[in-house]
């Protein structure tokens, strides 16, 4: 199932056994009371009271004369200890048990022998005590009342040495919140007491309250008071010291009765999970905030399930789990909640709704879930391998987004994830309609491999390639309104409050630009290749640094990736790729040094280079499991080999496995151009040659002339070179020639010795002799022609090129090709109208 339950703790495996070698025990030593099988008659009054911040879980128990047992569960060295027992017939409402093991707080009602046990009887009281356990001594009563009272020891976040004072909250059905002081001393060497317990100072910490919840983790307390019939939520959080501040509130807009009272987290829930209590609206608080209210309206997925109560909501950090048994099962993305799209809803019989339990469970600190039916502490954490074969089985593309998410943020070996994802990508490239896979999966697994690491960079890296989502989601109802913005009551933050504040600021002044984008390389690649075509460039030294960073990014993919690879990439230089992946690790470091606060600029420029790197792997890792899945050969000269005597043919000669991988590197290309996404250096090269040797000459020419296949001077150079002069080939290379820049183009046509050629470099080289020339008295001398037929008009043409080559040789010198002259252009012309003559 999605969701997986590690079991962290189990009544009946880690206590019973336990309590049932204590009474054998005692049995032999001839205690009284009965022996091993009075427990295990009485073993369902066994049940869990609280689980303190530590993980320390506190439980209780009644023996056949209806004395109360308390005891304690040690998380950490998975030992029991007895804590007291009280020796009449009472049911317990609360308990909690202070960071050192000192003292014991409970509150207690009677039980009664008829009707329901779990009600005060008239004129009853509800006994709130606090014992000395270390060791067991005084109980000193802190209340005597008509109504229930919750008690709960504050935990100080420093557990290094015993304190002198503790502080516990006392939290009344008369809706009223209190919080005790108690300072403790040592007598007698270990014996710990209370200091002055006739006069223990007290404060009021809330009142009017109609729901409150315990974050048992960060030990904040919230609380939703009514003011003139508006709900408004509170939030106090508590230090290690005494103090106490009021973080913030928040007006809610929910509907709540002044008669009604619930807690959540406060210890076990029997009192309030009862008939009467369980109509009261279930609501529970996560730590965080995105500043957009969200009402879910979720159909019941399952005609034939008569389960209808028991809402659960399951903190899984960056998600949050709501499922009603038997009906359905929803993970909210929390994190980036603005798309309906990156949640998971599923709902009826399916498999997930199924597996999980049918019991309410409760959200503890973290991941902790308490089942308090079965008597079981869970970690919840999301079934990654489950979540894989969803991925497999997922039919609407809204299910394919979110669990893509989902299985992202678990973290793990990402390497072998990353891999699962990029064969279901490969098994699967068409079947989505509503986003690009690889666009998406690129986008997501660079934004996780980075933003765990540092805070506040969920704000700054692209999360997804989607924008909107406008497609319906069945059974499920999403409205989406602008809410009030808490009012902070503190100025000074530090840690969760920091960045809960820095959200506050995100949304309150809508910041959607803070989220990186290539914009600005876009302009700025453009503005450099068209000085590259123009022959004009800025100062060496700027592209200097900007190629530089494109080594930087080479060399740190390089070294965390030592395998070989079978892809035949990162072997030439591809100066406008370099450039661009250049730009935008200069461009990403400016913008994360603009707004992350307090983070070494080596530390940016170390995750800007991880980033970039990550976005260039996972395009290498898509070829290369492609590669390997058609099992092309691991280098390309196989594929010119047999190119001049195919490649032109109507219908192709070229493998299924060389069109697959040329349909995968389309895709690639098409996934990163509309991000403007740095690719590897020679990946142009080997998609335009599978190109070459994958379609007919009209579909290449579309491709090239549409821009899905670039012509680089590499690939240019090995096709000139492999490829003889038949008609067909002639026809290929005269195609290409005329596409390409006129400066690669001169270059190129130096490599093929052929008329046509000839032709292209006389022509170039005539229009650069007469850009600035002007007319001269004639000279008396006719040079004459190598050639012994006389053409007077061409015989004149060629004095004036010797003319001016003489007088201008440094100037118009051609580059690299000393033997192109006014006598090359000559013997070229005749060539060539011989050839138009059929001479």
């Amino acid at each position: 199932m999605a969701l997986r339950l590690v079991s962290d703790f189990d009544l009946r495996k880690d206590v019973l056994p336990w309590l049932r070698a204590q009474r054998v025990a005692s049995a032999a030593a001839g205690a009284r009371g009965g022996g091993p099988g009075v427990l295990e008659n009485n073993y369902e009054s066994l049940r869990i009271l609280n689980v303190e911040r530590n993980g320390n879980v506190i439980y209780t128990y009644k023996d056949n004369k209806g004395n109360v047992f308390f005891g304690l569960y040690d998380s950490q060295t998975r030992q029991n200890e007895h804590l007291y027992t009280f020796e009449k017939d009472l049911h317990v409402v609360s308990c909690s048990v202070n960071s050192d093991r000192t003292l014991l707080a409970a509150s207690l009602v009677h039980s009664t022998k008829e009707g329901r046990k779990n009600e005060l009887q008239p004129g009853s009281k509800c006994l709130t005590l606090l014992v000395e356990i270390h060791p067991v001594n005084n109980v000193k009563v802190l209340k005597a009342v008509d109504s229930y009272i919750w008690v709960q020891f504050l935990y100080p976040h420093v557990e290094s040495h015993p304190l002198p004072e503790n502080h516990l909250l006392l939290v009344s059905e008369e809706k009223y919140i209190e919080k005790f002081h108690i300072q403790v001393i040592q007598e007698d060497g270990s014996r710990v007491v209370i200091k002055d317990s006739g006069h223990l100072p007290r404060e009021r910490v809330a009142e009017d309250f109609v729901w409150a919840q315990w974050d048992m983790s960060e030990q904040r307390l919230y609380y939703i008071d009514l003011k003139k019939s508006r709900s408004i939520l509170k939030c106090l959080q508590f230090s290690a010291d005494e103090k106490f501040n009021l973080m913030f509130e928040a007006p809610l807009d929910i509907t709540l009765s002044d008669s009604g009272f619930k807690l959540v987290n406060f210890g076990c829930d029997d009192l309030q999970d009862q008939e009467n209590l369980s109509k009261h609206l279930t609501l529970c608080v996560f730590t965080n905030h995105t500043g957009h209210g969200k009402t879910f309206t979720a159909a019941l997925g399952s005609v034939d399930s008569h389960v209808t109560k028991g809402l659960t909501f399951l903190n899984l950090d960056y998600y949050l789990a709501v499922y009603l048994p038997g009906h359905f099962f929803h993970l909210l993305n929390i994190q980036h909640p603005d798309l309906i799209c990156h949640s998971l809803f599923l709902t009826g019989n399916s498999e997930v709704v199924d597996m999980l339990p049918h019991s309410p469970l409760q959200s503890l600190s973290g991941s902790l879930v308490l089942d308090w039916c079965s008597g079981k502490l869970y970690r919840a954490l999301l079934n990654q391998s489950y979540l894989l074969q969803f991925l497999w089985n997922a039919r609407l593309d809204c299910e394919k987004m979110a669990v893509l998410h989902c299985v992202l943020s678990c973290g793990g070996d990402r390497r072998f994830l990353e891999a699962k994802i990029i064969q279901w990508i490969s098994e699967n490239i068409s079947a989505c309609h509503s986003f690009d896979l690889i666009q998406e999966f690129i986008t997501a697994s660079s934004y996780w491999s980075i933003c765990p690491e540092t805070s506040n960079m969920d704000k700054l890296l692209p999360y997804s390639s989607v924008l909107t989502w406008n497609t319906e989601i069945p059974g499920i109802t999403l409205v989406t309104e602008e809410i009030a913005l808490p009012f902070m009551k503190v100025h000074s933050f530090k840690g969760y409050w920091e960045k809960l504040n820095s959200n506050l600021e995100y949304v309150k002044y809508s910041k959607p630009h803070l989220h990186y984008n290539n914009s600005m390389v876009r302009r700025e690649w453009h503005s450099l290749i068209s000085e590259e075509k123009t022959g004009r460039r800025r100062s060496m030294v700027y592209v200097k640094n900007i190629l530089d960073n494109a080594t930087k990014v080479i060399s740190n993919l390089e070294a965390r990736n030592l395998e070989p690879r079978l892809t035949p990439l990162f072997q030439e230089e591809d100066n406008h790729q370099r450039l661009l992946m250049g730009l935008m690790v200069s461009e990403l470091k400016d913008h994360l040094l603009r707004h992350l606060q307090g983070v070494e600029k080596k530390k940016i420029e170390q995750m800007v280079l991880d980033y970039v790197s990550k976005l260039l792997d996972l395009v290498c890792q898509i070829m290369e499991t492609s590669w390997r899945k058609h099992s092309l050969h691991p280098c390309v000269p196989h594929l010119y080999a047999s190119i001049s005597c195919s490649l032109l043919s109507s219908s192709g000669r070229a493998s299924a496995a060389e069109f697959k991988v040329f349909h995968i590197m389309t895709r690639i290309l098409e996934a990163t151009k509309s991000l403007f996404l740095p690719l590897p250096p020679g990946f142009h090269t080997l998609h335009t040659i599978l190109g070459v040797h994958c379609l007919p000459l009209h579909n290449l020419l579309h491709y090239i002339d549409s821009g899905v296949l670039l012509l680089t001077e590499t690939a240019v150079t090995r096709l000139m070179k492999d490829l003889d002069n038949t008609e067909k080939n002639e026809k290929l290379k005269f195609s290409i020639i005329v596409r390409l820049p006129p400066l690669i183009g001169q270059k190129i046509c130096r490599l093929w010795d052929h008329p046509m050629s000839s032709n292209i470099i006389s022509r170039n080289h005539v229009k650069r002799l007469l850009q600035n020339y002007k007319k001269k008295p004639p000279s008396s001398v006719i040079h004459k022609s190598s050639f012994s037929v006389e053409f007077l008009p061409l015989n004149y043409f060629v004095e004036i090129l010797t003319d001016i080559e003489c007088s201008n040789q440094a100037l118009y010198a051609f580059e690299g090709h000393d033997n192109v002259d006014a006598k090359f252009v000559e013997e070229a012309a005749l060539k060539h109208t011989m050839m138009l003559l059929g001479l």
